[in-house]
């Protein structure tokens, strides 16, 4: 059974504006999930949906998660569930330095699995330990949350939270976007590290226009959608055929075949 299950969901936003039209992913363990399209095909629509966002209303359809129908679960809920999303925006937290935010998170899922806070001894070596694996500096921590940071900094810090999350399923809403070679590099090697990989818990579906992320964290299945559907899907193969050609050919197909 995957983790998450999709079938034709249908979304509007601002009461009437109809911006998914019938939509059917499947994500299981450890499968890495490329979503790519044109701008406003319906791609971060779909991300924010799965994760809740209260000003989007499924009017139909549903989204399943290990088999439990979690469609009108709240945002709350459905990260306690095991649901992570990195944001194309972070937001700054001033006032709110990386290591409070970070045990405040921690101790949330915990309190969800019915366990103790964590103990700070635990604390500490358990977020050195992501640090050293997302290559975050230490001194990340005594800062306020995204307070000052670069986009490359902030992006770093999405990738920190999922190492110490360890979620079932991890979106990465154009986690690539406005990333240098270098950051993007960074970026990759952390969610390789984390999620992805043979014999990890942890399902993957990143959202992307471009090719680039993809020659680092390298999908097994790759889905193109448009005017809020997915309507062509394959292997990673699909990921180089998209970057020669663009979308210009599958919309072009979508529109034969709708002659």
């Amino acid at each position: 059974m995957p983790d998450l299950e999709i079938r034709n969901l249908h979304v509007r936003a601002g009461g009437d504006k109809q911006i998914l039209r019938g939509v059917d992913l499947t994500v299981g363990q450890g499968e890495v999930h490329a979503l790519m399209g044109p701008n406003g095909s319906g791609k971060s629509t779909l991300a924010n949906v799965i994760m809740g966002h209260p000003n989007l209303e499924v009017t139909e359809g549903q989204i399943l998660w290990g088999g439990e129908d979690i469609t009108e679960a709240s945002t709350d809920e459905r990260a306690r569930m095991g649901l992570f999303m990195a944001f194309q925006y972070p937001v700054s937290v001033p006032g709110v330095t990386v290591t409070k935010y970070l045990r405040t998170v921690l101790n949330a899922h915990r309190d969800a699995r019915g366990e103790e806070p964590i103990p700070l001894k635990e604390f500490r070596e358990t977020v050195q330990e992501a640090m050293s694996l997302t290559k975050v500096p230490e001194e990340f921590s005594r800062r306020y949350l995204n307070e000052g940071f670069s986009g490359g900094e902030k992006k770093r810090m999405e990738i920190l939270q999922m190492a110490l999350q360890r979620p079932r399923l991890a979106i990465l809403d154009e986690t690539d976007s406005g990333l240098d070679i270098d950051a993007l590099k960074v970026v990759s090697d952390g969610v390789n590290a984390v999620a992805g990989q043979a014999g990890s818990d942890t399902g993957v579906l990143i959202i992307t226009h471009y090719q680039r992320i993809l020659e680092y964290v390298r999908p097994t299945h790759v889905h193109v959608m448009y005017k809020g559907r997915i309507v062509r899907e394959g292997g990673p193969s699909l990921v180089h055929e998209l970057e020669a050609k663009g979308y210009g050919w599958i919309t072009d197909e979508l529109a034969e075949a709708a002659a």
